[in-house]
Order: structure tokens, then C-alpha cells, then sequence
């Protein structure tokens, strides 16, 4: 009876090759889709990050556009354009005269 239980007990640890190879099939059936999904992971971050970059580039160049747009109807007015080219050109009218102060560096 002690023999019959020890064979039994040997036959149930032992796993026959079917079992083997089943078992190393799901251990590599397992890794694979965990590399994949840790290569999509990767590829997600990588992707929000382009996308964080290309949302910020666009603000700016949003911004950009507004105020050029905003300079170019302020362009169009006359007495705008004279104004904008004697503060920052120094011209003047015929028959005016221009004279530079010196800046008050004792503050």
C-alpha cells in the first residue's frame, strides 16, 4: 500500500511533456503581449508628448497671428501710420524741428 501511494504521489508532481510544452507555450504567449502592450504604452506617451509640443507651438503662433493681424488694421488707419513713423523713425512734419533730451539718469 506505502508503494502504491509513493508512485502515485511521484505521477502527480510529474507533468507529462504535453503539459510542458503547453506551459512554455502561455509563458511565451504571456511575454510577447506584454511586450507589446509596453511598446503601445511607450509609443502613447511619446505620441501625448508631440502632441503637448505641437499644442504649445500652436498657441504661440495663434498669438502671434492675432497681433499681426491687429497691427495690420491699426496699418491701414493714416493718421496711425504717421504717428507709429515719427515716434519711431524721427520724422516730422515740413517746417518742425526735432530735439533729443537727455534722460534724467539721477533716479
Amino acid at each position: 500500500m506505502a508503494q502504491i501511494r509513493k508512485r502515485k504521489k511521484n505521477k502527480a508532481k510529474k507533468l507529462s511533456p504535453l503539459m510542458k510544452l503547453f506551459c512554455v507555450a502561455v509563458i511565451c504567449v504571456s511575454g510577447w503581449l506584454m511586450f507589446s502592450v509596453a511598446k503601445e504604452v511607450v509609443t502613447t506617451v511619446r505620441l501625448r508628448s508631440q502632441l503637448s509640443d505641437a499644442e504649445s507651438k500652436y498657441a504661440q503662433v495663434k498669438a502671434e497671428n492675432e497681433k499681426l493681424t491687429d497691427q495690420k488694421q491699426k496699418l491701414q488707419d493714416p493718421d496711425y501710420v504717421e504717428s507709429y513713423a515719427r515716434s519711431n523713425y524721427n520724422l516730422s512734419k515740413q517746417g518742425e524741428q526735432i530735439f533729443y533730451l537727455p534722460e534724467d539718469t539721477s533716479k
